[in-house]
Protein backbone atom coordinates (compact mmCIF):
# COMPACT_ATOMS: atom_id res chain seq x y z
CA UNK A 1 0.00 0.00 0.00
CA UNK A 2 1.20 3.33 -1.38
CA UNK A 3 0.59 6.61 0.79
CA UNK A 4 -0.10 9.23 -1.75
CA UNK A 5 1.27 12.74 -0.45
CA UNK A 6 2.89 11.51 2.50
CA UNK A 7 5.42 14.16 2.20
CA UNK A 8 2.69 17.04 2.88
CA UNK A 9 0.92 14.64 5.34
CA UNK A 10 3.47 14.72 7.57
CA UNK A 11 4.19 18.47 7.02
CA UNK A 12 0.53 19.31 8.15
CA UNK A 13 1.20 16.93 10.88
CA UNK A 14 4.06 19.05 12.07
CA UNK A 15 2.37 21.69 11.58
CA UNK A 16 -1.11 21.04 13.56
CA UNK A 17 1.19 19.45 16.46
CA UNK A 18 3.11 22.78 16.59
CA UNK A 19 -0.14 24.98 16.84
CA UNK A 20 -1.57 22.90 19.68
CA UNK A 21 1.54 22.98 21.59
CA UNK A 22 2.13 27.03 20.82
CA UNK A 23 0.89 27.78 23.80
CA UNK A 24 2.26 25.34 26.18
CA UNK A 25 5.42 26.68 25.03
CA UNK A 26 5.08 30.60 24.72
CA UNK A 27 4.07 30.49 28.20
CA UNK A 28 6.51 28.19 30.14
CA UNK A 29 8.07 29.92 32.85
CA UNK A 30 5.72 32.81 33.34
CA UNK A 31 3.69 31.17 35.66
CA UNK A 32 1.93 33.95 38.34
CA UNK A 33 2.27 33.45 41.65
CA UNK A 34 -1.13 32.62 43.61
CA UNK A 35 -2.75 35.24 45.20
CA UNK A 36 -2.93 36.10 49.06
CA UNK A 37 -6.21 38.24 49.94
CA UNK A 38 -5.22 40.53 52.10
CA UNK A 39 -7.18 40.33 55.39
CA UNK A 40 -6.20 43.34 56.99
CA UNK A 41 -9.09 45.56 56.72
CA UNK A 42 -10.39 47.79 59.67
CA UNK A 43 -13.06 45.44 60.77
CA UNK A 44 -11.10 42.27 60.47
CA UNK A 45 -8.45 44.22 62.77
CA UNK A 46 -10.74 44.53 65.60
CA UNK A 47 -11.98 41.54 66.37
CA UNK A 48 -10.97 39.16 68.84
CA UNK A 49 -12.06 36.01 67.16
CA UNK A 50 -10.77 36.35 63.70
CA UNK A 51 -12.94 33.59 62.01
CA UNK A 52 -15.14 33.79 59.00
CA UNK A 53 -19.14 32.41 58.86
CA UNK A 54 -16.73 29.24 58.10
CA UNK A 55 -13.52 27.83 58.48
CA UNK A 56 -10.62 29.19 55.59
CA UNK A 57 -10.19 26.18 53.73
CA UNK A 58 -13.94 25.56 53.30
CA UNK A 59 -14.64 29.72 52.10
CA UNK A 60 -11.29 29.29 49.89
CA UNK A 61 -13.25 26.07 48.21
CA UNK A 62 -17.05 26.67 48.66
CA UNK A 63 -17.21 30.44 48.97
CA UNK A 64 -19.51 30.52 45.50
CA UNK A 65 -21.92 27.89 46.87
CA UNK A 66 -22.37 29.02 50.42
CA UNK A 67 -23.37 32.80 48.34
CA UNK A 68 -25.53 31.19 46.23
CA UNK A 69 -27.12 29.18 49.16
CA UNK A 70 -27.57 32.42 50.85
CA UNK A 71 -29.26 33.92 48.17
CA UNK A 72 -31.70 31.16 47.44
CA UNK A 73 -32.63 31.31 51.19
CA UNK A 74 -32.97 35.06 51.53
CA UNK A 75 -34.23 35.83 48.17
CA UNK A 76 -36.82 32.65 47.95
CA UNK A 77 -37.38 30.95 51.22
CA UNK A 78 -37.31 34.73 53.35
CA UNK A 79 -34.53 33.27 55.49
CA UNK A 80 -32.21 35.43 56.68
CA UNK A 81 -30.48 33.48 59.82
CA UNK A 82 -27.40 31.79 58.38
CA UNK A 83 -26.06 28.70 61.52
CA UNK A 84 -22.49 27.90 60.93
CA UNK A 85 -20.84 24.27 61.45
CA UNK A 86 -20.13 26.08 65.07
CA UNK A 87 -23.33 27.09 65.53
CA UNK A 88 -22.95 30.64 65.22
CA UNK A 89 -25.35 32.41 63.69
CA UNK A 90 -25.01 35.13 61.19
CA UNK A 91 -27.63 37.43 59.30
CA UNK A 92 -27.72 36.28 55.32
CA UNK A 93 -26.43 39.48 53.65
CA UNK A 94 -22.99 40.02 50.99
CA UNK A 95 -23.08 43.33 51.57
CA UNK A 96 -23.28 43.68 55.74
CA UNK A 97 -21.66 40.18 56.87
CA UNK A 98 -19.08 39.51 53.74
CA UNK A 99 -18.45 42.72 52.84
CA UNK A 100 -18.63 44.70 56.46
CA UNK A 101 -15.16 42.79 57.29
CA UNK A 102 -13.86 42.18 53.51
CA UNK A 103 -14.29 45.88 52.72
CA UNK A 104 -11.63 45.76 50.32
CA UNK A 105 -13.00 44.56 47.12
CA UNK A 106 -9.86 44.84 45.07
CA UNK A 107 -6.89 43.61 46.94
CA UNK A 108 -9.79 40.64 48.28
CA UNK A 109 -12.10 39.05 45.82
CA UNK A 110 -10.84 40.87 42.67
CA UNK A 111 -7.27 39.71 43.28
CA UNK A 112 -8.47 35.75 42.88
CA UNK A 113 -11.09 36.27 40.52
CA UNK A 114 -8.79 37.56 38.15
CA UNK A 115 -5.77 35.32 38.94
CA UNK A 116 -8.24 32.25 37.88
CA UNK A 117 -10.73 34.43 35.42
CA UNK A 118 -13.66 33.96 36.55
CA UNK A 119 -16.16 37.20 36.46
CA UNK A 120 -18.79 36.58 40.08
CA UNK A 121 -21.84 38.44 38.66
CA UNK A 122 -22.53 39.61 42.33
CA UNK A 123 -22.28 43.39 41.54
CA UNK A 124 -25.17 42.58 38.82
CA UNK A 125 -27.47 43.18 41.93
CA UNK A 126 -25.55 44.38 44.65
CA UNK A 127 -23.69 47.80 44.59
CA UNK A 128 -20.21 47.38 44.61
CA UNK A 129 -18.75 48.71 48.16
CA UNK A 130 -16.80 52.00 47.99
CA UNK A 131 -13.33 51.72 48.86
CA UNK A 132 -11.06 54.47 50.23
CA UNK A 133 -7.84 55.46 48.19
CA UNK A 134 -5.60 54.57 50.61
Amino acid sequence: MKIYNSGKVVIGLIIFIGLVTFPFFYNKGKAIAKPEPKIDTPAIMQLQDKKCVEPRDFMRAEHMRLLNDWRDSAVRDGKRIYVNSEGKQFTISLQNTCMHCHSNKKEFCDRCHSYVAVKPYCWGCHIEPKENKS
